[in-house]
């Protein structure tokens, strides 16, 4: 299936709008510069549309086979698979002394748009692999970093994350896979879990889960929890594989989308002959693997926009070529107009757009965040990580979920035929609709947000996001083109630091914030995405009027301005930036007032309801 992308608005992002030279300037990354990283997007880009994208529809129409016992994958997906390890994208941004490259993690969100983009089943091993093998890296003995990290982030084995058990979903501290240390310091690990992605499958000869169990003297909850490193097949100590490790594919979930992303049921120590190995300290396995969900949460915001952008994009381009009925626009006897005429569809096309962007104008700046704190120290770093650790519910919930809309919509542009499986509209829908589950789900990502993120750090994240957004209103309340929709932030800023004061403070805030966790987690990132469209809003409306006068383009005549605008790319690039954020700014920011008025009413209905 062909995979269109969007990778101007990706470099503008990380090119030309973040301050990419306070994080290039650090010694961590000296040796890496912008015409670099251009290239690496370049690059990753081509992977993406090749062998990638190519194995996609074969995914979603043959899926994952489980046969006696095995998972077999879909055509293509081995050979894509080996395209992204040789080319080193599992770990794009990881440590170099393991076989990464060592990126900031500000590039890595453009690469992982692309891949989550042009084929999700696939991008999904990648973040898991990466993920599990950073948890190695992190709190893994010297000898079980030497034995897994390098294999694991060149792509020569697999890994997982081993959380899910029936009966204890969300509620880890329900688990009850068990691990009983040996005289060796090994464990014997027994227990089975579910939902595990790519649990199983024969692209990769090991495949390295870490599981979360409890030794038999734990504490009941999730503080009795150890997280253990699990290898499919065991490894001899010449690093060469041995016997298989007593664990065992049970079966595989059927599916709404992602059907090449093999979910499985495992089970651990049939034979109790499954080997475990500790990670960090007893007691500490949900702390360690926090590590690991908070970075997939954070990747599964970007599969949300890369789903998003990538049914956008089809949207547009069938737009494009579809002819029906008559615009209001054409004139009188003229024959059908190209849909993209019609007011409604270019109205769905642009607020697809706007949101698309929104959401890589967050994810990529919680990812320079990310970048920011990785290269400072002291106060300085905990001001970046704690914006880190604010955005990063927000990025997983908001992005899933209005990335879910946005697919929807791009669905609505193709008609009737956006319903069908000949185009791709479809697929990209179902493939986002489960992005706003796992991972936790957006209720507790929710929670999360209200519960621990608004107070951590005595509420500093918060209030210093706050006063980026205020900075925005206030350098653009002249503007004449953006200063309306300046106004428009500034009052859903407002309106969302009423309701921050306001509903803490009531006799039942516990419960009106139980309640009311998702839309506040929604107006939150409605004011994020204002203030940060806006801002490239601002340097977009710069650079077009540079362009104006490097042309010689009367910004007086409109005439002149729109034959600029046909037949520049960059200029129209820059006017659709311009004209996004406006859009955003009156159709989205207004949702944030309308849940003010709301969550302010203080109503309880769903809990006097009987269900």
């Amino acid at each position: 299936m062909k995979y269109l992308d969007d990778i101007r608005d990706v470099r503008f992002n990380l090119l030309e709008w973040l301050d990419l030279d306070a994080v290039l300037k650090s010694e961590a990354y000296q040796e890496v510069d912008r015409d670099q990283l251009g290239m690496v997007l370049d690059e990753a880009l081509k992977v993406a549309k090749g062998s990638v994208a190519a194995c996609n529809e074969t995914g979603d129409r043959v899926g994952a086979q489980w046969e006696n016992g095995k998972v077999r994958l879909p055509d293509g997906f081995a050979g894509a698979f080996q395209d992204l390890a040789s080319g080193g994208w599992i770990s794009a941004t990881m440590n170099p002394e393991f076989g990464g490259m060592g990126l900031p993690e500000s590039v890595g969100t453009g690469i992982s748009e692309f891949l989550m983009g042009a084929n999700t089943a696939l991008g999904l091993k990648l973040l898991l692999t990466r993920g599990a093998a950073h948890l190695i890296e992190t709190f893994g003995s010297d000898e079980l970093k030497a034995v897994y990290c390098e294999k694991m982030y060149t792509g020569e084995w697999t890994g997982t994350m081993c959380l899910t058990e029936a009966g204890a979903g969300s509620d880890l501290g329900a688990l009850t896979t068990k691990a009983v240390k040996q005289a060796d310091g090994t464990y014997l690990i027994s227990g089975e879990k579910i939902f595990i992605t790519s649990g199983d499958h024969e692209l990769t000869p090991n495949i390295i889960h870490a599981v979360l169990a409890r030794t038999p003297d734990a504490p009941a909850g999730p503080k009795g929890l150890s997280l253990f490193v699990v290898p499919k097949v065991r490894v001899n100590a010449d690093g060469s594989l041995g016997a298989p490790n007593d664990v065992a594919c049970a079966g595989i979930e059927h599916k709404l989308g992602i059907h090449g992303s093999p979910t499985c049921s495992l089970v651990f120590g049939t034979n109790d002959g499954s080997q475990g190995f500790l990670l960090g300290q007893e007691g500490q396995g949900l702390a360690h693997m926090f590590q690991m969900m908070n970075a997939a949460r954070y990747e599964v915001g970007v599969q949300g926009l890369g789903n998003a952008s990538a049914a956008h994009q089809a949207a547009l381009a069938y737009a494009k070529e579809r002819l029906q009925g008559r615009a209001p626009s054409a004139g009188k006897g003229a024959g059908q107009s190209l849909i993209i005429e019609h007011p409604d569809v270019r109205r769905m096309l642009l607020m697809q757009s706007a949101y698309v962007q929104a959401m890589r104008a967050l994810v990529t700046y919680t990812a320079w965040c990310m970048d920011m704190a990785h290269v400072s120290t002291g106060e300085e770093r905990d001001r970046w990580q704690g914006l880190v650790e604010l955005f990063t519910p927000v990025s997983k919930a908001w992005c899933s979920d209005w990335g879910f809309r946005v697919t929807e919509w791009a669905l609505q542009t193709f008609g009737g035929y956006g319903y069908t499986m000949e185009y791709p509209a479809e697929q990209y829908l179902r493939d986002c609709k489960i992005a706003s589950i796992y991972e936790g789900t957006n209720g507790i990502q929710a929670l999360d947000l209200v519960g621990r993120k608004f107070r951590m750090q005595d509420g500093r994240p918060v209030k210093a996001l706050m006063g980026l957004v205020g900075a925005t209103v206030k350098s653009l309340a002249a503007d004449p083109v953006l200063g309306p929709s300046a106004r428009q932030l500034g009052d859903a800023a407002k309106a969302l630091g009423a309701v921050l004061q306001e509903i803490p403070a009531r006799e039942n805030a516990a419960l009106l914030l139980g309640l009311n966790a998702v839309p506040l987690l929604d107006m939150v990132g409605h004011v994020v995405a204002g203030h940060l469209l806006l801002q490239q809003a601002a340097l977009a409306q710069g650079k077009l009027a540079a362009l104006l006068q490097e042309r010689s383009v009367d910004a007086g005549n409109p005439a002149a301005v729109r034959a600029l605008l046909a037949e520049s790319r960059e200029a129209a690039f820059y006017q659709n930036k311009v004209q996004t954020a406006i859009h955003f700014a009156h159709r989205g920011l207004p949702l944030v007032a309308a849940q003010a008025v709301a969550l302010q009413a203080g109503e309880t209905a769903p809990m006097e309801a009987m269900f």
